[in-house]
């Protein structure tokens, strides 16, 4: 159960015992791709192979000595989905979890969209799964029903077996798989999904997590842990300019190390980068430490090109200087300009976030074998799709000769959805003609990964006499995501749908835009993408909002936010995206916010930081934000000494995401997130010069450390809405609910980060 199988897509099929007697169920996404009507039914139940090949599904398989195999179709980075999908299916199917075998699903269009990231995983399969589940059960019970003779609502599924409720009859489901895999489907509109009070696995605390043995005794398989025999490795000299080219370079002293057994020029990159890799020296050998020996003795001159005059602090400049002529307007409601002008007072801030990088604690790794004019590739990624077409491309074979095995992933964050790592691994193979590894070290990835925007923010409220705010609006300028794919691309699009344009307050008057900003290195999307920004902007100007009108915080926001509505920015001249969702099923419903904002002031005894009522020294924090399509709010505790130092003392976090699958990986994932956010908050930033990222490991890009890390509580909104985002939500409000603590505890405010270089910490 806790072993990932890595299969073939030959011997798939074979080995899920389509040939066994097995009771075999597609699940159909229709609504990720088009698919053929005569499918929209969306279940199929054969024991033919050939009859189940049918685009994009998620097997479930019933085999005759009993046990039941889920396919998990994403990828495992310790947000626990290898564990939360088979609950689903698991609790409408009635299983026995003792006899659930857990399948890591390979790379293949089949399965509908594989790419884990956006915090979609529950979000888009909960209901598709549930299905499957509900329709497999109803099948082995109208199989138990013409196995006994008896009507079919006398027959019940209970953990694995078929029970007869008038002659107490029982049987397994195993030795239903003949009569149920010969039934027709049930039709989707006759399928009974189970009530919320009969789920055993929804919703629970129960379920250990499926790979946690296997992580702890270190016998769990991820991407640097890959071997093969004959396998060789790889690191590779990568240009430390983006699009940088090679000038010359000694292969003869690298060949001297001993250990290396090649030395070989990979293609110059041409941009877009996109997912390409980045080109440069690779040194191939029998060991990675000698691979290593053997790329510090290249002696590579490099050329650096375009990108050589990227400096950080001048960008941040000119990043200042953008934001004051918006060339795209992105949200437009009422007349800013006039509200202005008639407000009371106004109140502006700039703000501003470096560059950032996702540093997992596992580097990319990918393991890739060409033989017989087929590849096999196992690696760490969030994207195995992605992965397949891209290496089909530039190896120039079909996808479906490109086999894609996902290992476990030691951390991803948005880093492991880019497959360049794995097209330089099926790259060197081919040439090679061997099984090669490649590794990043942590020098490689920070050096040379995709970076999260840099982002200069200025925002301006206007306030009326009873200081009600009147007016708001907020420019940015930053490097889009575009640019990665498209050269060129200058000027945030969907990022502002992240946090800005929808800002959920009750404002008459609103103006959004954005500035130009070139791109000199890969921009991608990390962990939670611009709320980071966002969030850290829009919670700390609200916070100066209600200093300016001395009103507590916590209901300054309250009011801020108005009154319980749902929201349609696209209303108010505006493109927006809504994290892919429709607002019919997922609205911008200010009565979640504002609950989850009152709930978490009420974990944190919030009392408008009366120090009386808190230890001496100690102050609150808060903010609030909603993000794909989730909504959480954090209060955060610090001390102050005699120093000026502060200290974190406790993060509160309140969070409703809508159903609640596995209640145990959501506060995991919101604990994740609270010290993923401190990390960035206090350490994090990538500044570059003369084109050239200046720093490299956890020295010089530090993380936080597991004595900055304070208690964290962590409370779930119960909800019967649609499950919503889980992965990223919790990190937008913790760095703004860091820097409102430090002003009530300093009465310095702090609008840029990282707040080490304040001294403070």
């Amino acid at each position: 159960m806790n072993k990932i199988e890595n299969v073939s897509r030959r011997g798939f099929l074979k080995n899920l015992g389509f040939s066994s007697g097995a009771l075999v169920l597609g699940v159909q996404f229709s609504a990720l791709l088009p698919i053929p009507k005569a499918l929209a039914q969306g279940l199929i139940a054969t024991t033919d192979a050939n009859k189940t090949s049918f685009e994009p599904n998620v097997y479930l398989t019933i085999h005759s000595d009993n046990t039941v195999a889920i396919v998990v179709h994403r990828s495992e980075m310790g947000q626990g989905i290898r564990t939360t999908i088979p609950m689903i299916v698991a609790d409408e199917l009635e299983a026995d979890w003792q006899k659930i075998q857990v399948i890591q699903g390979l790379g293949d269009k089949k399965y509908g969209s594989q790419n884990t990231d956006g915090s979609r995983s529950i979000r888009h399969f909960y209901q598709p799964l549930r299905e499957a589940g509900a329709s497999a059960r109803m099948m082995l019970e109208q199989a138990a029903a013409e196995l006994w003779q008896v009507p079919i609502n006398e027959c019940q599924a209970i953990k694995n077996q078929v029970k007869h409720a008038k002659s107490n009859k029982i049987v397994a489901f195993g030795d239903l798989v003949a009569i149920a895999a010969k039934l027709a489907v049930p039709d989707k509109t006759k399928l009974v999904l189970k009530s919320k009070q009969d789920f055993r696995f929804i919703g629970k605390a129960n379920v250990a997590l499926v790979d946690g043995k296997d992580i702890v005794t270190g016998n769990a398989t991820f991407g640097f842990d890959v071997e093969l025999p004959n396998m060789r490795f790889a690191v590779i000299a990568r240009p430390p300019v983006l699009a940088g080219k090679v000038k010359s370079f000694n292969s003869d002293k690298a060949k001297k190390i001993n250990g290396v057994i090649d030395v070989i020029q990979l293609d110059d990159l041409t941009e877009p980068a996109i997912f390409k890799p980045l080109g440069g020296i690779a040194v191939i050998a029998t060991n990675t430490w000698a691979a290593i020996q053997g790329r510090d003795a290249l002696e590579v001159e490099w050329q650096a090109g375009e990108h050589g005059n990227y400096n950080s602090s001048s960008y941040k400049q000119a990043l200042a200087k953008s934001c004051d002529n918006p060339t795209a307007d992105l949200r437009q409601k009422g007349d800013v300009s006039a509200a202005f002008k008639n407000a009371n007072r106004v109140v502006k801030a700039d703000y501003f976030v470096p560059q950032l990088i996702h540093a997992p604690m596992e580097p990319p790794a990918a393991t890739a074998h060409f033989h017989d004019g087929i590849i096999d590739i196992w690696a760490c990624t969030q994207t195995p799709q992605s992965a397949q077409s891209n290496v089909a491309q530039a190896i120039g074979i079909a996808a479906e000769n490109v086999n894609i095995n996902v290992t476990l992933l030691g951390g991803g964050f948005g880093r492991k959805s880019k497959p360049d790592f794995v097209v330089e691994a099926a790259l060197l193979s081919k040439q090679l003609n061997m099984p090669i590894k490649v590794l990043w070290t942590r020098e490689d990835e920070i050096k040379n990964g995709y970076y999260h925007a840099v982002s200069y923010q200025k925002l301006s409220a206007g306030l009326d006499s009873s200081n009600k705010v009147i007016a708001w609006q907020h420019t940015e300028a930053a490097p889009t995501i575009s640019s990665t794919f498209s050269k060129g691309a200058d000027t945030i699009g969907f990022e502002a749908s992240l946090g800005m344009i929808d800002v959920p307050f009750d404002i008459a008057n609103v103006y959004c835009g954005a500035g130009k900003a070139t791109a000199h290195t890969r921009i991608g999307w990390m962990r939670s993408v611009t709320n980071i920004n966002h969030a850290f902007a829009v919670c700390s100007f609200a916070d100066e909002l209600a200093v300016a009108s001395k009103t507590d915080s916590k209901d300054y926001l309250l009011a801020l936010i108005g009154k319980d509505r749902h929201i349609d920015i696209n209303k108010e001249n505006a493109e927006y995206g809504n994290y892919g969702e429709t607002l019919d099923k997922f609205p911008l419903d200010t009565a979640r916010l504002k609950k989850v904002l009152t709930q978490v002031s009420n974990m944190a005894n919030w009392h408008s930081n009366d120090k009386g009522k808190l230890p001496n020294g100690h102050v609150l924090g808060i903010a609030v934000h909603r993000s794909f399509a989730s909504y959480v709010a954090s209060v955060v505790q610090i001390s102050t000494n005699a120093q000026g130092k502060i200290k974190l003392e406790r993060i509160y976090m309140c969070v409703d995401c809508g159903i609640a699958v596995n209640p145990e990986r959501i506060k995991s994932q919101m604990e994740g997130a609270a010290i993923f956010a401190i990390s960035l908050a206090f350490y994090g930033e990538v500044t570059a010069k003369a084109g050239v990222i200046e720093q490299g490991n956890f020295d010089d890009y530090p993380i936080a450390r597991m004595n900055e890390v304070p208690p964290i509580d962590v409370q779930i909104i119960a909800s019967d809405a649609p499950p919503g985002g889980v992965g990223e939500p919790g990190v937008p409000p913790v760095a703004p609910a860091i820097c409102n603590a430090i002003f009530a505890a300093t009465g310095k405010r702090y609008r840029e980060l990282p707040l080490n270089q304040y001294g403070i910490i």
